[in-house]
C-alpha cells in the first residue's frame, strides 16, 4: 500500500475546468488525477461543475417543500409496481444489501425523459408530476440535465484514462436510465435500532454525483479498512465509481463501500437533505470486462452481463423489487 493511500484523510479534489479548458496539459492533468483517485479510493470532490448556485438553491427549496407536505399527500405519489423507479418512496422501504433494517430516509425519483429518436430497448416509466408544487418537476429536471452533462464529461475523462476513445460512453449514457434522487433524512427522535441513515453499500450504477455531502455524515471505506469522512467544499459535488463501472473496468476503477452515519446526539434534531444523481447507461450496454483492463496480473474477473440484467439482479438484492 502506498504511503499516499495510507495518509489520505479526505477525498481528492479535482477541477472540471481543467478538463474542458482548451489546454491539452490541463486536460491530461485532470484525466490522470481523477483516474488515479478512482484506482486508489474510488471518490473525488469536483468543482466547476455545470450546476449554478441559483439552481442548487431553487432545487433545495422545492424538495424541502415536497417533503414537508402531509404524509397522506406524499403517499399519493408512491406508485405501486414501479419498484420505486419514479415518484415517492416512503421510510424504511430500502435497505443496504444483506441488511434487514430499512434506512431512516424518504426519497423521490426523477428519471430520464429520452429523446424521441433514442431507440431504447424498453420504455422508461413517466415521471410523476406533483400538482401541489408547480416548480418542483421543472426544477428537478433542470438539475437532472446539468448533473447528466457533468457526468458525461467525467466519463469522457475516464474513457481516456482506460485507453478508450473520449466519447466511448456517450451513446450508452445519453438517454440512459439515470436517476436523480432527492433524499430527506428526518430528525432522529429515539435511539435507532441498528439503522444508520444509510447502511454501508456500494452503488449499482456507473458513477454517482452527490449534492449536499458538505453537511457531513458521508464516510468512505479506505483500502486499509478505516472509515474516513468525505467532506467536500460547499460548491463541490462528490463523485464516486459504482459497481457497473468497476465491473466494466475489471476492478481497475474502484467502487468503494460508503455509508451515511447518524449525527452526534446533539444534532439529532436537524433534518438532512442529500441529492445523489445515479448515472446509469441504457439497459442494452454490455458491461463485459474491457480488453484494455485485462492482463496477466488482472485476469477477467466477471461473467459477461448487460446493464439491464445487472440492475435487475441488484434491485432484488436491496428490496426494491420482489423476486
Amino acid at each position: 500500500m502506498s504511503r499516499k493511500t495510507y495518509i489520505m484523510n479526505n477525498i481528492p479534489s479535482v477541477d472540471l475546468a481543467d478538463f474542458i479548458s482548451e489546454d491539452p496539459k490541463r486536460k491530461e492533468k485532470f484525466v490522470q488525477e481523477i483516474g488515479k483517485a478512482y484506482e486508489e479510493i474510488g471518490f473525488v470532490s469536483l468543482k466547476n461543475h455545470f450546476l449554478s448556485d441559483a439552481l442548487v438553491s431553487k432545487l433545495y427549496k422545492e424538495i424541502k417543500a415536497f417533503f414537508a407536505l402531509p404524509e397522506a399527500t406524499k403517499q399519493q405519489y408512491e406508485i405501486e409496481g414501479l419498484g420505486g423507479q419514479r415518484g415517492y418512496v416512503s421510510f424504511g422501504k430500502e435497505h443496504a444489501k444483506g441488511k434487514k433494517e430499512g434506512d431512516l430516509k424518504e426519497f423521490w425519483h426523477f428519471g430520464q425523459e429520452p429523446d424521441e429518436d433514442a431507440n431504447l430497448p424498453e420504455a422508461y416509466p413517466e415521471n410523476v408530476m406533483v400538482s401541489e408544487l408547480p416548480d418542483f418537476n421543472p426544477t428537478g429536471m433542470e438539475a437532472y440535465r446539468m448533473l447528466e452533462k457533468t457526468a458525461i464529461h467525467v466519463l469522457r475523462a475516464l474513457a481516456l484514462y482506460i485507453g478508450k476513445d473520449e466519447t466511448y460512453f456517450d451513446h450508452w449514457v445519453q438517454n440512459g436510465n439515470s436517476i436523480l434522487r432527492p433524499i430527506h433524512y428526518p430528525p432522529i427522535t429515539e435511539e435507532p435500532k441498528g439503522a444508520v441513515r444509510a447502511g454501508a453499500h456500494g452503488d449499482i450504477n456507473l458513477i454517482t454525483l452527490l449534492m449536499g455531502a458538505s453537511t457531513g455524515g458521508l464516510q468512505v471505506l479506505r483500502k486499509d479498512g478505516e472509515w474516513i469522512d468525505a467532506i467536500p467544499n460547499e460548491d463541490e459535488l462528490v463523485i464516486n465509481v459504482g459497481d457497473m463501472l468497476e465491473r466494466h473496468t475489471n476492478n481497475k476503477l474502484r467502487s468503494t463501500i460508503h455509508r451515511v452515519v447518524n449525527p452526534p446526539k446533539d444534532q439529532w434534531g436537524t433534518p438532512r437533505y442529500s441529492i445523489p444523481f445515479f448515472m446509469h447507461p441504457r439497459s442494452d450496454m454490455k458491461l463485459n470486462c474491457l480488453e484494455e483492463c485485462i492482463d496477466e496480473q488482472h485476469p477477467k474477473a466477471y461473467e459477461d452481463i448487460t446493464a439491464g440484467e445487472f440492475l435487475h439482479q441488484r434491485l432484488v438484492e436491496i428490496g426494491l423489487i420482489k423476486k
